[in-house]
């Protein structure tokens, strides 16, 4: 065997350990009993990949620890389904690897058994991801609009963190109750209140975040480059919109496995356009009604 094969296939017995500890890992963390059955056969199913492996190459690997570590530390904040595909996602090219090394049944195992497997985990929080979409994107899209009419109508900091507070407090118990209704009405009794819960914290916490500048910005700050307070509050609203909307949408470009361009492209415009509509009105209206603030 050449050194250049050699090395290959040591960095893909080392992949093997690898994800075999985190799937063993995750898999003690589980509990439900049937998600933890799946993760410790998908673990089982690595050791043995990394076995054929071992005896090819003579040697004994270790686990990547700081690999390990990483995904445990995703799967606690995101959940272990989206430290599983992400895993997965890095090693995509494993397959084709192992076809050129002429391990064949090892590549069609990593292609199609492990990803039924990885198909069949069930996380309670992803039932709910769409009661999360639902809450953050109408948030995003609603008060990002208002808040840049408020800003140009009002130009107050103020008045327009008081009404965008009040405006998108309301609107999440709003949301949240129209969520629950549209459960129990789907015959989803059991789900309704937290598809409801999920809906509404997404939803206030996406409303603080978008508010947060306008109470931070005072009215006697410095001017940028002859933008007032008032304009570079909106400014940072628009950044930290598109902050989450990058960041939701990379979550769930991993989840559901579709591009993150192409969704992050579709939000972030039907953000900019509404948000442009709302500061034309808000200029319109300021002017009909004489608003002088």
């Amino acid at each position: 065997m050449d050194d250049s094969k050699r090395e290959r296939l040591l960095h893909l017995q080392r992949m093997e350990a690898t994800e075999a500890e985190v799937y063993r890992r995750l898999a003690k963390m589980q509990g439900d009993p049937v998600n933890q059955s799946i993760l410790e056969g998908i673990s089982l199913e690595e050791e043995r990949h990394e076995a054929v492996i071992a005896k090819m190459t003579g040697e004994e690997v270790k686990a990547d620890r700081a690999k390990v570590a990483r995904q445990i530390v995703l799967a606690r904040l995101f959940g272990f389904t989206f430290s599983v595909k992400m895993m997965e996602a890095t090693e995509q090219d494993a397959a084709a690897e192992y076809r050129n090394l002429g391990l064949h049944d090892i590549a069609e195992e990593e292609e199609a058994h492990e990803q039924n497997m990885i198909g069949m985990l069930d996380e309670e929080r992803l039932r709910y991801s769409g009661s999360v979409v639902l809450g953050m994107s109408d948030a995003l899209v609603e008060l990002t609009g208002a808040l840049a009419g408020l800003t140009f109508a009002l130009q107050d900091l103020n008045l327009v963190a008081l009404a965008g507070l009040i405006t998108g407090i309301a609107a999440a118990f709003s949301m949240g109750a129209s969520e629950y209704l549209s459960s129990r009405a789907e015959k989803k009794a059991e789900s309704a209140v937290k598809a409801a819960f999920f809906t509404w914290i997404s939803y206030l916490l996406t409303v603080l975040l978008l508010v947060a500048p306008f109470l931070i910005f005072q009215a006697d700050s410095p001017e940028f480059h002859g933008l007032g307070p008032h304009v570079q509050a909106l400014m940072c609203t628009f950044a930290a919109g598109l902050l989450i909307v990058a960041l939701f949408n990379f979550y769930l470009s991993v989840i559901e496995e579709v591009s993150f361009r192409s969704r992050f492209l579709e939000m972030a415009g039907i953000l900019g356009v509404v948000s442009l509509i709302s500061y034309g009105i808000g200029i319109a209206l300021r002017g009909a009604l004489g608003v002088d603030v």
